[in-house]
């Protein structure tokens, strides 16, 4: 898998899907199940991040923090060396700023400044990493991205995967997303909201009218909310080749169970932010560390009959299968996530690689924090495992129920929707500065 930060990995320029505007298929022909594509229930998507550089992140902030100091400490040469060059970022980039951040402007090769806080993204659907947030770093920081990004913002990430693989086509989380899949594919990251203070709803014009016109009677208050529309695209969205798409229901019953079960997903997935309950398992099944986990494991194994994860010496248990097989894009989440760890617990690169440059800096063995995390995503993977049947039973629903389907939508003046809605917001609250200090004109 190429590693993270690479042209490779970062494949922006080209998108799996098909980009945003793509007309909707005439109903009966392509679409003949009535689903609708989720670039038209949420317009506005964004790609996603491109580093450029790997060691800009990773899953150990202190790491991050030790690159930094090498870097700005370095004579001329070895920056350029070290710093890793590419047609859109070198030490003698100047930038504007990050929106929300106050990282410098000016060219690092002159004023590095101080090593800014790393932020916690989300690489992937499940593996929160650390980033440093200097958009001289960074060659494509989406700001966009970062001007939405509130204590109130959601933020989905599609997972490009063909109709029949079993993985989720879809997650959700309060972090910024940096848009990677396990897979090493990109997928497109839409914000719930177009503007902070969860205002403007990325939703089709219109879409939550109809659904409780359409489906309200005795359905609970919050049940057409923005992120109620969220949490029914998270339970129904269905991976395809050109993108997920998502049934609408007719049936009021069947928009309600299937909410009901998005937002158990959303809260899963969120892990405790934004107030909410972090995930148990109940007593018993909670996984422990029976024996210490060492300081550089490189080896990570599933003892089925145990329902162990050996980690060297190391041993937890339980780990039911259901969290050892969870796949996303046909990628076993649990290996992926330790890979990069073991790899950053002795220097190397993302992909295992010998050390060379930044990668190697900062190293420190395997920290207390990792180990915390690590129990944390088994017991997540596990609960997700669990709603499986609850999911099942959803998918036969629509199998047999009425649908909103697209000429329902058009009817209704829902779709097709403007191409305002496909673009950012203007959210500029106050001045941001641009390259060498001056005052970006947005």
């Amino acid at each position: 898998m190429p590693a993270h930060g690479t042209a490779a990995a970062d494949g922006d320029e080209k998108a799996p899907f098909p980009p945003p505007g793509t007309p909707e298929p005439p109903d009966g022909l392509l679409s003949p199940d009535g689903l609708l594509s989720l670039d038209e229930l949420m317009p506005w998507s964004v790609r996603p991040l491109r580093t450029g550089r790997a060691w800009v992140s990773g899953p150990d902030p202190v790491a991050l923090r030790a690159r930094w100091e090498r870097l700005a400490a370095a004579d001329p040469a070895e920056q350029e060396r070290l710093f890793a060059p590419t047609r859109s970022r070198t030490p003698h980039t100047s930038v504007a700023a990050l929106p929300g951040r106050s990282a410098g402007t000016g060219r690092f090769a002159r004023t590095p400044g101080p090593c800014p806080d790393p932020v916690r993204i989300l690489h992937g659907p499940y593996d929160e990493q650390w980033l440093l947030p200097d958009h001289r770093l960074i060659d494509a920081a989406r700001p966009e991205l970062w001007r939405v990004a509130d204590g109130r913002q959601l933020f989905v990430v599609e997972h490009s995967a063909a109709s029949g693989d079993p993985g989720p086509a879809l997650s959700v989380t309060a972090l910024l997303p940096d848009g990677h899949s396990p897979a090493g594919r990109p997928g497109r990251i839409r914000p719930l909201y177009r503007r902070p203070g969860s205002t403007e709803p990325n939703l089709a014009p219109g879409l939550p009218d109809l659904l409780r016109e359409r489906l309200g009677g005795a359905a609970e208050p919050d049940a057409f909310t923005p992120e109620a529309v969220l949490a029914w695209v998270l339970a129904a969205a269905r991976p395809s080749a050109t993108g997920p798409r998502v049934p609408l229901p007719a049936d009021a019953e069947v928009w309600s169970s299937g909410v009901a079960l998005g937002r158990e997903l959303m809260r899963l997935q969120l892990r405790g932010s934004r107030g909410g309950e972090r995930p148990r398992l109940p007593g018993g099944r909670r996984p422990y560390v029976r024996a210490a986990l060492p300081a550089r494991p490189t080896e990570l194994v599933h003892d089925a009959g145990d329902e162990a994860l050996i980690v060297g010496d190391g041993r937890i248990s339980p780990v039911p299968a259901a969290a050892w097989e969870f796949t996303v894009g046909g990628v076993r989440v649990l290996e992926l996530w330790f890979g990069r760890r073991a790899a950053a617990a002795t220097g190397r690169g993302p992909d295992g690689a010998a050390p060379d440059g930044l990668d190697a800096v900062g190293a420190r063995g395997w920290p207390r924090e990792w180990t915390s995390e690590l129990l944390e995503l088994i017991t997540v993977l596990a609960l997700l495992d669990g709603t499986a049947g609850a999911r099942q039973e959803l998918r036969a629903a629509l199998g047999t129920g009425p649908l909103i389907g697209p000429a329902e939508l058009r009817a209704a003046g829902v779709l097709p929707v403007p191409s305002s809605a496909r673009r950012p917001a203007s959210v500029l609250g106050h001045q941001e500065e641009g390259p060498e200090g001056q005052f970006a004109l947005l």
